[in-house]
């Protein structure tokens, strides 16, 4: 954590909020959540049903998965440390008509103010860019009522995910910005299912996240050498 207690490296929050301005240009760096947002929507409603239930995104940025899961008829809450990332997410309900209460605020805070409140609780592609997963893990547990689902997707480490998360998207078909991810801060599958279970959360499920450089198509697959989302019970 920083000097603040804060569970977000300022470097971090920086990086993104300098491209908070792109969030939803679909032909930005943010392409590639454009082009996996479906597929994590459909999965999440899939699992949990999205219809009529309370939902926290933790980490939303600019909101593309906050918005969606409220398209999809959720109350839905997204929270985020960068002030950039949600102007930009409340500026687009404006254009979009969807309903989303975003606010300022650590996932660890809102633990303590909304202990058991939400039916599901979303983290996706944060765990790798914080000092602490742990600790967002606990408190995603923490937030989400007894029976709920907690999902978090993130990447892989070993040499593979080296290769096609930092080289191949970063530095050859240029899918991200170079610098956007830091190998050592990516988590294997059985770490994060390790530090789950120690925030108290069960029965997870896991399903790979894979993408083809020749048809552009991403995919849920059994494949989690790469990307992969965990879902859980608390």
């Amino acid at each position: 954590m920083d000097n603040d207690g804060i569970n977000a490296d300022p470097m971090e929050l920086e990086k993104f909020s300098q491209l908070a301005h792109r969030w939803w240009d679909p032909n930005s760096e943010f392409k590639p959540l454009h082009d996996i947002n479906p597929l994590r929507l459909n999965y999440i409603d899939q699992l949990a049903g999205l219809e009529g239930k309370k939902v926290l995104d933790v980490g939303c940025g600019g909101g593309i998965l906050s918005e969606s899961m409220a398209a999809r008829g959720a109350d839905t809450t997204g929270i985020d440390l960068s002030d950039k990332a949600l102007k930009v997410a409340k500026l687009h309900l404006l254009e979009s008509g969807n309903q989303v209460d975003y606010r300022k605020i650590t996932v660890e805070m809102l633990a303590q103010e909304l202990p058991n409140h939400f039916d599901i609780v979303t983290c996706m592609e944060m765990l790798e860019h914080v000092p602490d997963p742990a600790s967002v893990i606990q408190a995603c547990a923490d937030l989400t009522k007894p029976g709920g689902w907690v999902f978090f997707s993130t990447i892989n480490r070993n040499p593979k995910s080296y290769l096609y998360a930092i080289i191949g998207a970063e530095y050859i078909l240029k899918l991200l910005p170079r610098g956007t991810h830091e190998y050592a801060k990516f988590l294997k599958p059985s770490e994060l299912a390790r530090m789950a279970r120690n925030a108290g959360l069960s029965d997870a499920k896991i399903i790979g996240m894979t993408y083809n450089p020749i048809t552009k198509i991403y995919a849920l697959e059994p494949d989690t050498s790469v990307n992969y989302i965990m879902a859980f019970r608390t």
